[in-house]
């Protein structure tokens, strides 16, 4: 009950509008990444980017691949750093789009350094995520998500002994989407350590799954295709693993 009032309480306070300094914060953010792209910009070749656009179709990922093919092998580092620095801005802004991302890494770098690189950037948007969201985020989750709070901080509240089990539960599984764990673990205090590695050990899967996807570009037809019946069940058998140890332990309490 003190719990829910809390809630309650801190839900009326975060409704007014972030601060001068909370907004200081997030432009500061934007800008430095904003002067890392043109930092990648400068150092390409003259060309004509105007290809150069967040993904939000198929049709989208197809018409960077063919371009950027042929800067990734002469620029690799440029075209690395460019992929690394959108993809962290989209995850810490919570920008949808991300799995395009994860299919375009597939269709320029392969299977295994396409998976390293999109964990990897996953991981490190997620925590800028996390760690953004603990200095200014709580107005924002208090006025977008208030109920499904409530249900995060009352489910790791019962879990804190088994936490990283069921975070791991989490991100292998639609329960919760990824954005919302992303800006709401520092709220109700998961610990970053715990964040951090039910991130990086639970994005694995579907980041292979799509990745592998993104080699075979030309033949989806839809995100539908991402997501087969095997697929679909290994990562539902994970869950079920990861999730396994907290449910025992809530039977024998």
């Amino acid at each position: 009950m003190e719990k829910r009032a809390e809630i309650a309480i801190c839900s009326r306070k975060s409704r007014f509008p972030l601060s001068f300094w909370d907004i200081a914060v997030v432009s500061g953010v934007v800008l430095s990444f904003l002067l890392g792209l043109l930092g990648v910009y400068l150092t390409l070749p003259a060309s004509d980017y105007s290809f150069l656009k967040l993904p939000r179709t198929l049709e989208d990922i197809q018409i960077l691949r063919d371009h950027l093919e042929n800067y990734t092998s002469d620029y690799t580092i440029q075209v690395l750093v460019g992929y690394c620095m959108v993809y962290i801005f989209m995850q810490t802004f919570m920008i949808p789009g991300t799995i395009f991302m994860s299919l375009l890494a597939g269709a320029l770098f392969g299977v295994f350094k396409g998976v390293t690189l999109v964990v990897f950037t996953a991981t490190a948007g997620a925590s800028s995520c996390y760690f953004l969201s603990k200095l200014i985020g709580r107005p924002l989750v208090f006025s977008l998500w208030p109920d499904k709070l409530s249900f995060f901080q009352a489910q790791v509240a019962k879990r804190r002994e088994r936490l990283l089990n069921y975070m791991l539960f989490l991100r292998v599984t639609p329960t919760l989407p990824n954005t919302f764990i992303n800006v709401a673990s520092p709220i109700v205090d998961v610990p970053y350590h715990i964040f951090f590695l039910a991130t990086f050990i639970g994005l694995i899967p579907a980041a292979y799954v799509t990745v592998r996807a993104g080699i075979a570009l030309g033949d989806l037809q839809s995100l539908g295709d991402l997501y087969d019946f095997q697929a679909i069940a290994t990562m539902f058998l994970i869950g079920v693993v990861t999730v396994t140890p907290t449910l025992m332990n809530k039977s024998k309490a």
